[in-house]
């Protein structure tokens, strides 16, 4: 059943944040904020010195990634109610690797108007900075913490000939760039810090280029990383083993872990890309 929007109901308004600037935070943001009756914020702390700064009293309520199982009756009841809510993060757009989903899909669910409100994120600004190709793009959020479930999660990503967005936190930037070498291979990426704030910095290159400047350099502040799509998808057949293999090596790799990927690529066993690859070396 189609649900209508915008009908003057009780409503749930996504409430974009600024992620460094307060300069961003639009008109109808502000607007929004002091209309609703009741915000559902990631840090209470935060939110409230948003509000303060503004001259906005409002109830705040705590709903972060632990407990919106629970908050999402909340959000409910005050619907009922006849309340309005807004939701907001920390920094940023509700949901985009923050909290809220629960609570959205909770919301629709019941009937009730979800109104999403443009406004400050950290993507769009590396993306349309970055100089790669902007589209198509895929947004990707964080990847796992755990270097083995990294890369195996690159893996599924690598032959995406779209560019892809990550997000990271600064004591993990450069085991993660470390990670995008070892399986992407030394492609063009564009590494975005504190955008919009103070210190904003974007470093730009290949990854070996960008891991060697960031290593010199004082590591702080969130990352944004933009990493360009393969651009060899559905080439290897054109080429032999050895031309694969190669390939692979020229993106700093060894032997073995080379021989292992173009195994994977093309679909056969380790031993008999070793067999094509010295035979063909004969």
């Amino acid at each position: 059943m189609s649900q209508k929007s915008y009908d003057n109901t009780p409503s749930v308004y996504l409430i974009p944040t600024p992620i460094g600037n307060l300069d961003d935070l639009t008109g109808r943001s502000i607007k929004v904020l002091e209309m609703v009756d009741v915000i559902f914020s990631e840090d209470t702390r935060v939110t409230g010195d948003l509000l303060s700064k503004l001259g906005i009293k409002k109830k705040l309520v705590n709903s972060n990634d632990h407990n919106e199982d629970e908050k999402k009756k909340v959000a409910i009841k005050y619907l009922e109610d006849g309340k309005n809510i807004g939701i907001v993060t920390d920094r940023g757009t509700p949901i985009i690797s923050d909290p809220g989903y629960k609570i959205v899909e909770e919301c629709i669910k019941k009937g009730y108007n979800v109104i999403p409100l443009p406004g400050a994120n950290a993507l769009i600004p590396a993306l349309i900075s970055s100089g790669i190709n902007p589209s198509p793009f895929m947004f990707y959020g964080f990847l796992n913490s755990k270097k083995t479930k990294r890369e195996k999660e690159l893996e599924l990503l690598k032959d995406y000939n779209f560019t892809i967005i990550f997000y990271e936190a600064p004591h993990r930037i450069l085991d993660m760039l470390e990670s995008i070498k070892s399986v992407f291979g030394d492609r063009k990426i564009a590494v975005s810090r504190e955008l919009t704030k103070l210190h904003e910095e974007i470093y730009r290159g290949t990854v070996s280029e960008v891991i060697s400047e960031l290593s010199s350099n004082e590591i702080r502040g969130e990352f944004v990383v933009v990493v360009s799509g393969n651009e060899n998808t559905n080439s290897f057949e054109e080429i032999s083993v050895k031309e694969h293999i190669n390939y692979y090596l020229e993106q700093g790799n060894d032997l073995k872990d080379s021989m292992k990927k173009v195994a994977k690529d093309r679909n056969m066993s380790k031993s008999e890309v070793y067999k094509e690859y010295h035979s063909d070396r004969k």
